[in-house]
């Protein structure tokens, strides 16, 4: 086979390629900078500051609320910048979704049940 020969085929399979898996290509598109990373890195950096000064500060009950809404947060970004749910689609975001609310409602009521011992 010439190297023409071999060369119009690679073209053909890339368009072929191309052409496929169109939806798949669209999610995988998007460029995120260094920059991004970065102040995303710092800000989990921070709110682990903030976590470990709070524990130290004893506020009682509290301390277990902050940090929990603290580590909410954390792994919000960590979802949302490193792991590219920001890109997806929205039925992925609803499950999500779903499974937080599901997770939240076991909590509530484990704490409540906790509550009224």
């Amino acid at each position: 086979m010439s190297e023409q020969t071999q060369t119009a085929e690679l073209t053909t399979g890339q368009a072929h390629a191309s052409g496929h898996g169109d939806e798949h290509a669209a999610g995988h598109g998007h460029m995120v900078s260094y920059g991004t990373y970065f102040i995303v890195w710092l800000g989990l950096v921070a709110l682990t500051a903030i976590t470990v000064t709070i524990a130290g500060i004893h506020l009682g009950s509290l301390t277990l609320i902050a940090a929990m809404l603290i580590a909410a947060v954390k792994t919000t970004l960590v979802g949302y910048h490193f792991m590219h749910i920001k890109y997806d689609n929205v039925i992925i975001k609803v499950f999500i979704l779903v499974c937080l609310v599901i997770f939240l409602t076991f909590w509530i009521l484990t704490f409540s049940d906790l509550s009224f011992r």
